[in-house]
């Protein structure tokens, strides 16, 4: 092949330099690349266009889907931090109650981590938006591993879960909702692997 492809060369330079030699006008001949056709070993003049850019505006359907990308996103962003907080609170809540059996001893605890959250987040939650809430519940739930009726029933009791449980029904949400990445939430879970990757960085 490779004795095949160099014999093909130097006819193509023989070819080349037998045509340069040819007496010609100014104007008979114009230069241009040449690609060589192996089945019937033809040179074919070859050229390449500049490149064309086509603009045109967004379908409908596809400027509410960027819209809806975009507003996740920017939740996903915003809560994170306060979801990562919240959960390693959480987290060592649920360490330290371990094996407690005293609720005395439970509040007390509970109570303490309690004030040091509101003190924390308290401002900062007010200012988010209902959506942003929505997406902060579901990063509660991938951080802990429980949903937010399971937490406040857990520490506040089942009457508190069930009145806060009601108010989220009234905005539209759920204390109950799961977390799924890999199907309904896979898309806040690649959003939460951005952001995991701008902290490390």
């Amino acid at each position: 092949m490779t004795a095949r492809l160099l014999y093909l060369n130097v006819c193509m330079l023989v070819t080349l330099q037998a045509v340069a030699q040819q007496s010609y006008g100014p104007n008979d001949t114009i230069v241009v690349y040449a690609t060589y056709h192996l089945p019937d070993s033809t040179l074919i003049p070859t050229s390449a266009l500049e490149n064309v850019y086509c603009y045109g505006k967004y379908p409908a359907a596809m400027r509410e889907k960027m819209k809806a990308w975009s507003r996740l996103r920017n939740a996903v962003y915003v809560t994170y931090p306060y979801a990562k907080e919240a959960g390693r609170t959480i987290n060592e809540i649920n360490a330290s109650l371990k094996g407690v059996e005293s609720k005395a001893v439970r509040r007390t605890l509970i109570k303490s981590r309690e004030k040091e959250l509101k003190k924390n987040f308290a401002d900062k939650l007010m200012n988010l938006s209902v959506y942003q809430g929505k997406v902060l519940m579901k990063l509660i739930n991938r951080e802990t591993g429980n949903n937010c009726f399971e937490l406040i029933k857990e520490y506040k009791g089942g009457v508190n879960a069930q009145v806060w449980q009601t108010v989220a029904f009234l905005f539209g949400s759920n204390l109950k909702q799961p977390y799924d990445p890999h199907d309904a939430d896979a898309e806040i879970e690649k959003f939460v692997k951005e952001v995991e990757l701008l902290y490390r960085g």
